[in-house]
């Protein structure tokens, strides 16, 4: 049977869009069994693919931060999906949650970690002169973009490029990336030690 999973975005459907796809093209031997997000706008990528949307946050202003976690928490519970990925889920987990997950919740980060973790990392990257923008998908842990690393990408940029040369840069690497390590977990090919991770050609 092939495993369940569960993608969570935010505003941008870039990565999430990009693993839909996969997986219809056959590239990606997954059932897809919902499309969770803060974000409404999210419905629509859900419904061109033909896969269930669970909105966790309204964005109304009654929703807190404690409800919001609490109704991603039920959903996943509800859905016991064989493995979560957060496709640019721009929000903070509690430790309740990453430790329910643990070792079954992959997240795409948008720099090469660890330089550049938390917020903005493109504009980070930008204002330091870096030759080099990367990402990172790795393992959620409770310390924010500090899991075992599955897979990396990197590109080079130039003094030439603006902040948003490197966004676009950057999500052609996010989109592969994170695809990447989705396929390895699926393969059973990625073995965790200590933090650390040896992926198995």
């Amino acid at each position: 049977t092939r495993d369940r999973v569960v993608i969570a975005c935010s505003a941008e459907l870039y990565c999430a869009a990009d693993l839909l796809t996969r997986a219809s093209l056959g590239e990606l031997d997954v059932d897809i069994v919902a499309i969770v997000s803060d974000k409404p706008a999210a419905g629509e990528l859900a419904a061109q693919h033909g896969v269930p949307f669970r909105l966790v946050d309204g964005g109304l202003a009654g929703d807190s931060r404690a409800e919001q976690e609490a109704a991603f928490a039920a959903v996943l519970d509800e859905l016991e999906p064989d493995l979560v990925v957060l496709a640019r889920y721009m929000r903070i987990l509690p430790e309740a949650i990453t430790v329910r997950w643990n070792g079954r919740m992959i997240n795409i980060h948008h720099s090469f970690l660890p330089a550049f973790a938390g917020a903005k990392p493109y504009h980070r990257a930008h204002q330091r002169g870096v030759k080099l923008i990367g990402a990172t998908a790795h393992y959620v842990t409770a310390e924010l973009d500090a899991g075992p690393i599955i897979a990396q990408g990197i590109t080079p940029v130039s003094h030439r490029d603006e902040v948003e040369d490197l966004v676009r840069k950057g999500r052609d690497v996010e989109r592969t990336t994170l695809a990447n390590a989705v396929r390895l977990h699926l393969e059973h090919r990625v073995l965790v030690w200590d933090n650390r991770t040896c992926v198995f050609a």
